[in-house]
């Protein structure tokens, strides 16, 4: 009798424990009876929230769902803008399930299959949204207007994510390159535009510094006409005050002031060069003063 309770109870153990099933946190779980999923009456799937559930043994089995945001993180791809030039993106999607039974319809449960459906329609929107943009508004306008309308556009649209039971929670654009092609000749272009408006300033410049040379020199000039007028003005004054002086004074003593301008006139002729000769009769005006003095 022993030797057959140990069987039982392994027997009944084993179909208790195939009767419970546990769902983890952060998951949700569909159950499945021959491997169609289980509705209510409603026909709506039942969705099992975390904890511990219990099953027909053998006839159904749990499908496990991960709840939690995912993240699908692509290798970079290339878009047009307006311009019709090219552009290498590369962007990743935060994205989880929000219809669980939708989720499993559309994709089996299988997260790979919804990641490469969700990829797609993310690049079209991508595409879409960029299409739409200059290059200079995606590097430095709207890039956030871009995000925003491409997860607007993925929950929303009559093809979005929605019809595969996935909320796209946020989409994010993390470099935004240029081909080589496109690169080359967008800085060649900006070399030119930077050289042109270089060029232009510096002209500018020239002109600016070549009125304010002359402008200077205006004033130089002025200055200088004023300056020497001025001199002038005062030569002449100190001269007449010096004939003035001289005429005064040689009115006071006319004698003296010829001999005076005759010393003079002998250290002019003879005292600077020794080599001077002249030629004059004996008794010229000249050496009057150099004569021996009449009784």
């Amino acid at each position: 009798m022993r030797k057959l309770l140990l069987p039982v109870l392994a027997l009944v153990g084993f179909i208790v424990l195939s009767c419970v099933t546990i769902v983890p946190e952060g998951y949700r779980g569909i159950m499945l009876r021959f491997n169609k999923v289980h509705r209510d009456v409603d026909q709506k799937v039942v969705v099992y929230a975390p904890g511990l559930h219990f099953k027909a043994p053998f006839i159904d089995s749990l499908k496990v769902l991960d709840a939690r945001i995912q993240i699908l993180d692509d290798q970079e791809d290339r878009f047009v803008t307006v311009e019709k030039k090219d552009l290498l993106v590369d962007s990743y999607v935060k994205w989880r399930i929000s219809d669980f039974g939708q989720f499993y319809t559309a994709t089996g449960g299988d997260a790979q299959r919804a990641s490469d459906l969700l990829k797609r329609k993310v690049g079209d929107r991508l595409r879409s949204e960029i299409g739409s943009r200059t290059i200079k508004d995606i590097v430095s306008g709207s890039r956030g207007e871009l995000m925003v309308g491409a997860q607007k556009a993925l929950n929303d649209g009559d093809d979005g994510a929605e019809k595969l039971g996935i909320e796209v929670v946020d989409v994010r654009v993390k470099q935004i390159n240029l081909p080589n092609e496109v690169s080359s000749s967008i800085y060649q272009r900006m070399r030119a535009e930077r050289a042109a408006v270089a060029s232009e300033h510096r002209s500018q410049g020239e002109e600016k510094a070549e009125i304010i040379r002359a402008e200077v020199d205006k004033k130089v000039v002025l200055i200088e006409a004023q300056a020497k007028k001025t001199a002038e003005t005062l030569r002449g004054e100190g001269d007449a005050q010096a004939a003035k002086i001289y005429a005064d004074a040689f009115n006071q003593e006319p004698e003296f002031y010829s001999f005076v301008r005759s010393l003079k006139a002998y250290e002019n002729s003879f005292a600077k060069d020794q080599n001077n000769m002249m030629l004059l009769k004996s008794d010229s005006e000249f050496f009057r003063f150099m004569k021996a003095p009449t009784k």
